[in-house]
């Protein structure tokens, strides 16, 4: 694991990522699966999983609440000490989304950067938080900078994250230019990652994904848990989608 060091923060604010290793042992993932997949199962015959025609799964919103566990799941060392070095001691949790890659149902993502949060209510008038949509029925805006600059996303993988699985890849350093897309000199980083891995990212970070399979038997797993600071979300609780503000 990642020792309490300044070398994992200086890495955290230099290149927008770091790769928390070993943090769930086999079994536990194991566990997590079992029960995540239950809880799917019962959920997308009432539409709250994403569904291929072939019955796969393949991803997942408002997690907590189609399976109560994921709202503490996480909280383990050393997570925790970190998110606390990052964040602050009171952060928490404000959505968790799932996401599957079969071989048969794999998907990609273009060069992005994630600007949404969930918010309770994204009706109230508001100059800082704008694109108001819904999205599995929770109201999401889009955030400024100085927001999403204060949140951490965590993605815990269920699966090898392997070159032939169609792992992310990302712009080190790009969470730095905010909100701009522009791509820079800085050649792309392909994250690579065993199961039980986790990987701590700031949402300003730029993204892609590609839908390469060249393992038939191949899939990969993960969930994301998006964790801001109190200062970013006032009423923020774990287990909880929290109102921002409409400042």
């Amino acid at each position: 694991m990642i020792p309490l060091t300044d070398s994992w923060l200086k890495r955290m604010e230099s290149d927008g990522f770091v790769i928390v290793s070993c943090v769930f042992a086999p079994e536990e993932i194991a566990a997590v699966i079992e029960q995540l997949t239950a809880a799917l199962n019962v959920s997308a015959e009432n539409s709250g999983a994403i569904q291929s025609r072939e019955g796969d799964i393949y991803g997942a919103r408002n997690v907590m609440k189609l399976w109560p566990p994921a709202a503490t799941v996480w909280r383990r060392s050393p997570l925790t000490e970190m998110l606390a070095s990052l964040l602050g001691p009171e952060y928490g949790l404000v959505r968790v989304l799932y996401f599957n890659k079969p071989p048969n149902r794999t998907w990609s993502l273009p060069w992005h950067k994630d600007l949404t949060i969930a918010v309770r209510d994204n009706s109230l008038p508001s100059r800082r938080l704008t694109k108001p949509t819904r999205k599995a029925g929770v109201p999401h805006v889009e955030a400024p900078r100085e927001v999403l600059e204060g949140m951490i996303t965590a993605r815990i993988h269920l699966d090898d994250m392997t070159e032939d699985n169609g792992p992310l890849r990302v712009i080190p350093g790009s969470h730095c230019s905010g909100t701009a897309m522009t791509l820079g000199e800085v050649a792309p980083y392909t994250i690579l990652a065993n199961q039980g891995d986790v990987l701590l990212m700031r949402p300003l970070w730029r993204i892609a994904a590609s839908a390469r399979f060249r393992n038939a038997n191949g899939i990969a797993g993960f969930c994301t848990w998006s964790l801001p600071a109190r200062r970013c979300y006032p009423t923020v609780t774990p287990g909880t989608t929290s109102l921002l503000g409409t400042g």
